[in-house]
């Protein structure tokens, strides 16, 4: 089959040509390189399976595809969690201190963030031109490198470059394993694929909070590159997806991410599902990451702010699976979505009002990742409103635009409590209001999407 190239309109379509071709080399070679035992199952013969994984439709989630794409999900969840956990540590290793510190711990989150914004168009339009397979090879090897050079850095600078690559890396996984997951499912099952992908990820995060207790930050890193590494050996030969390959002879634009400006009702709808992924990002990035300031405040003494953030993971990861269980039951999306972001408003609620009675707000962060556990179905809807065409490009920089939201949140809220002298409570408020609306407004607006066909185009 012939495959029509788009003429690139802008130099990211330009830059994602260009590595689309690179990735496409590096996968021949690992296929080529990689020994028959992991390309093949152990107790079948090299050509037992005639028909291309993904041209089979699965029925249960329990499949090399989904396997694939949650390992993926959980390293990449791992290691952005990890940044956080060490962070301190590794800087006060480099020599800072004090404002330093902080300063250099907000340059390399906001590195990380933009490696993982500029990395989601690049992976989303490699992945709806080139295959989704090929973002998941890419995106494996660039972050594996980047985290083990990260066991090695001596300076800040050389540190912010290794996270910007790395944020990179990281930002194609998610969009790629959950667009493949559900392209290669049965329209009744893909939603428990995409659930133990989203749960996958969860452990992910709890992993990296555990990880600071045994581990020192140089060897926690070189571990995720090994293990990221060992994702290679996943038998992802052939996984592409048949509804992908049918649209490679189509005159439809293919990965273009201008194209989802060019029609209003799609900008918005693209909008919409980046602002109701940034309420998990302002709970995480500014609630539970500010515990420690927040106690402070507040003159709660004894804090264990590592436990605040694993109890939030271990909600996040059981809203996850309790989440995605509903709206299969259901038989909504819709429902679920605005059900849990109703819990994690409460729960927020309840978090301020523990601060106001200067009471440890363990149970309140816990309950707060609870309701943001709607990652796995507001994942899943995102990849199910946009056509193939345009479904990673979707799925990808939706996911890393609602991360880098923090990146903005952050200094919003220094503005206000500057500006008005309301303190860290307040200001945290005030932003969550102006987060938690929109979002739930837009959830609103936007159409339910369970048992749609996803063999359709972006017009």
């Amino acid at each position: 089959m012939t495959k029509q190239r788009l003429q690139s309109k802008g130099s990211v379509a330009s830059s994602a040509s260009s590595l689309a071709d690179t990735h496409d080399k590096f996968i021949e070679l690992i296929r080529s390189a990689a020994p028959q035992l992991f390309l093949q199952p152990l107790n079948a013969p090299p050509q037992a399976h005639s028909t291309p994984v993904s041209a089979r439709i699965h029925h249960s989630p329990f499949n090399i595809v989904v396997l694939a794409a949650g390992l993926g999900f959980f390293i990449d969840t791992f290691d952005i969690f990890l940044f956080n956990v060490y962070r301190v540590a590794s800087l006060k290793e480099l020599g800072l201190s004090g404002e330093a510190l902080t300063r250099a711990g907000e340059y390399l989150l906001s590195m990380q963030m933009l490696g993982m914004m500029i990395g989601g168009v690049l992976s989303g339009v490699i992945a709806d031109r080139k295959g989704r397979v090929s973002v998941l090879f890419g995106s494996i090897v660039l972050y594996s490198l980047a985290n083990i050079c990260n066991g090695f850095v001596q300076d800040v600078d050389t540190y912010a470059v290794i996270r910007f690559l790395a944020g990179m890396g990281l930002a194609g996984e998610l969009g790629a394993g959950i667009t493949l997951v559900g392209e290669s499912m049965s329209i009744e099952k893909r939603g428990y694929g995409t659930i133990l992908v989203a749960t996958l990820g969860g452990l992910g995060a709890v992993t990296a909070g555990l990880a600071g207790d045994f581990l020192p930050w140089r060897s926690a890193f070189i571990a995720a590159g090994i293990i990221g590494f060992l994702l290679l050996l996943l038998r992802v030969k052939a996984m592409e997806t048949s509804i992908f390959k049918a649209t490679q002879s189509s005159q439809h634009p293919r990965g273009s991410f201008m194209h989802l400006f060019r029609k209003r009702e799609r900008t918005w709808r693209y909008i919409a599902c980046i602002i109701i992924g940034v309420p998990i990002w302002y709970s995480v990035g500014l609630l539970i990451t500010l515990s420690t300031e927040l106690a402070a405040e507040h003159s709660i003494s004894n804090l264990q702010a590592g436990l605040c953030f694993i109890l939030f993971q271990c909600g996040v990861t059981a809203g996850d699976l309790s989440s995605g269980v509903l709206s299969q039951v259901l038989k909504s999306r819709k429902k679920v979505l605005i059900g849990f972001m109703s819990l994690a408003i409460l729960a927020t609620g309840l978090h301020f009002l523990l601060l106001r009675l200067s009471t440890p707000f363990y149970v309140s962060a816990l309950l707060i990742g609870l309701g943001c556990g709607y990652l796995s179905v507001f994942v899943t809807s995102t990849s199910e409103h946009f056509g193939t065409n345009l479904r990673v490009t979707v799925t990808a920089t939706v996911t890393n635009f609602m991360r880098g939201a923090v990146t903005l949140l952050i200094p919003l809220r220094i503005l206000i409590d500057n500006s008005f002298n309301t303190g860290i409570s307040a200001s945290l408020i005030i932003v969550g209001i102006l987060v938690w609306v929109p979002a739930l407004i837009a959830v609103w607006w936007l159409p339910e999407t369970y048992g749609r066909d996803l063999d359709f185009i972006e017009e």
